[in-house]
């Protein structure tokens, strides 16, 4: 029987326009781009040029720090171009795909056989070590330092999120062998849902299953962490995102790198909320551009509403994207004196609005805007009833602001990402930028240790 760990700490937002459990066809005009920002903390080094013809698996470009890290083209085809920005940033290598998608062979293999070395040296070779994620400092996975542990999380909980078992479904042997790849690497954790009754989760083999019954954000694979085996400075941990533990499956049970996943097209600006079927690369626009129900004053977003980036719709499918969506922008709102007023369509932590007597399944279409301005910080507890992690944040928040290096190990730096703010950021009063405040903390902080 599974391990089950209850957390009370959190807040879930029940926001409208949740995807369907049904896939919606799309089609693409055939242009992929593979981004180097979906890869946090790799500093890219392109190793194709315009014209270059590459395979499904080739190459786009390595991490100048380990160059042994590539990362793979998720089509086969030609390399139209490579876009850079300001002092020369790699933004994107696109490639025009071929009609039909030619195949790198790395061959096909048998993961019980395998070593962990093995098992790490053929995702180096195919180009998909990069989807590992390490604590500390959240970034890319670090091929020389050994972790003391791997984790995934099949829970995802954010407002909007994809729900992983619907991905899951047909998908079910790439992730057991994923998992069991990843077992002989180090110790593996899964996290699952005490709502989440697929057996590729609840009944996996060769990891340790632990069910986590709480709210936002419990699905967090940091939060998971934190209560199974902690970050200590001089420590690594390895986090993948269950999609990316079916990339590796794939890759041993076919020797393809085959990037196709399902992604959520949801959001209150969404007619109708589905799940579609994309490679990693793939544009936006052929997604989107029949789907909206409205086309001015939105914004679209690379993932959830808390966590996710903001885009352009002529923007590209990430390396980690799960879903899609898209949300009113709010500057064209003009409430007529603001404040005062009862507010039963809007959602609010703490009771300041009349919504609260609709209980909790009333659904909200929030917009993007923040509704203040940033102020002096209120050492008011109101992080700490959101935040399911046996750490301080306000104490850890004003350690970061400060650039107090010794405190913020003390007060367990090593342990957390950005995501793990969100939900604080969104009840936070203050208005402060929680998320980016952590990636500069988290980046000082390796900078530091390098």
């Amino acid at each position: 029987m599974s391990n089950v760990i209850k957390l009370r700490k959190g807040l879930d937002i029940n926001l409208k326009g949740k995807a369907e459990k049904k896939l919606v066809p799309v089609k693409s005009d055939g242009l992929f781009a593979l981004l180097p920002d979906a890869f946090v903390g790799m500093t890219p080094k392109v190793v194709v040029k315009e014209g270059d013809k590459v395979l499904a698996g080739d190459p786009l470009f390595v991490d100048k720090k380990f160059p042994e890290v590539k990362f793979a083209s998720p089509v086969s085809g030609t390399v139209s171009a490579v876009v850079r920005g300001d002092r020369r940033k790699l933004l994107s290598v696109s490639v025009q795909a071929d009609v039909t998608t030619q195949w790198k062979d790395f061959g096909k293999k048998d993961v019980d056989k395998l070593t962990g070395e093995e098992v790490c040296a053929h995702l180096l070779e195919a180009g998909l070590f990069g989807y590992i994620n390490q604590l500390p400092y959240a970034v890319s996975a670090n091929p020389v330092a050994a972790p003391k542990a791997i984790f995934v999380s099949g829970l995802r909980d954010m407002p909007l999120a994809a729900d992983f078992e619907f991905e899951l479904e047909g998908n079910e042997d790439a992730f057991q062998a994923g998992l069991t790849a990843l077992s002989k690497i180090e110790k593996t954790y899964l996290g699952i849902g005490a709502k989440q009754t697929a057996n590729a989760l609840t009944q996996a083999k060769n990891v340790e299953v632990t069910v986590f019954d709480g709210p936002c954000p419990t699905g967090n694979v940091g939060v998971q962490v934190n209560h199974l085996d902690p970050v200590n400075k001089g420590e690594t941990v390895w986090t993948v995102d269950p999609s990316a533990v079916i990339f590796f499956g794939r890759l041993f049970l076919t020797g393809h790198v085959d990037l196709r996943k399902k992604v959520a097209v949801a959001g209150s600006c969404v007619k109708e909320p589905a799940y579609v079927e994309v490679c990693v690369g793939q544009p936006l626009k052929p997604i989107l551009e029949n789907q909206l129900s409205v086309t001015e004053h939105v914004r679209i977003i690379d993932g959830n509403p808390l966590t996710g980036s903001p885009v352009a719709l002529d923007g590209f499918v990430g390396g980690h994207t799960s879903e899609i969506t898209v949300i009113p922008e709010g500057d064209d709102k003009d409430e007529f004196i603001g404040w005062i007023m009862p507010r039963f369509k809007d959602f609010s932590a703490n009771r300041s609005y009349f919504s609260w007597l609709f209980g909790k399944k009333k659904e909200y279409a929030l917009d993007a805007r923040v509704k203040g301005g940033e102020r002096h910080m209120i050492m008011s507890g109101e992080y700490d009833r959101v935040f399911p992690m046996d750490i301080y944040p306000e104490y850890l928040i004003k350690a970061i602001i400060a650039g107090d290096i010794d405190k913020m190990e003390q007060l367990g730096v090593y342990e957390v990402a950005p995501e793990d703010f969100a939900v604080a950021e969104f009840v936070d009063s203050s208005k402060l930028e929680l998320q980016r405040i952590v990636r500069e903390g988290l980046n000082m902080l390796r900078k530091e240790n390098a």
